[in-house]
């Protein structure tokens, strides 16, 4: 009945360096264009802003992002966790079983993830 509020809950990231270091899961940075221009983003994100996430994202849209599957692992961030936790119920009313909101940036940074610039 509350499955949103654990949409809501930020993941600590640090667990999840390592994975998204070996392709295990796919780190997605849900932040428009210009907000990367001014901070970067972690490195290996895949960039999907919030508004285009569901399109890239639906199993069933022939045209969705190649690297995206039910299957795969999915851990998301924005620039505090709003969206994120947005992407996270998106994600899972379209069937992927786990996904993780890692809440802001400044959250994978301070777990130790590299920032590209």
């Amino acid at each position: 009945m509350f499955a949103f509020l654990k949409a809501l809950k930020r993941s600590d990231a640090k667990p999840f360096l390592a994975r998204i270091a070996a392709g295990d899961m796919i780190l997605i940075d849900l932040r428009e264009e210009n907000e990367l221009a001014a901070t970067g983003s972690a490195q290996g994100a895949l960039h999907l802003p919030l508004g285009r996430l569901a399109q890239a994202a639906d199993p069933a849209n022939r045209a969705r992002h190649k690297a995206l599957s039910v299957e795969r692992p999915v851990a998301l961030y924005c620039a505090s966790g709003a969206r994120s936790a947005q992407g996270v119920m998106t994600l899972r009313r379209l069937g992927y079983t786990e996904v993780h909101n890692l809440g802001g940036l400044s959250h994978w940074q301070a777990a130790g993830g590299a920032i590209q610039r």
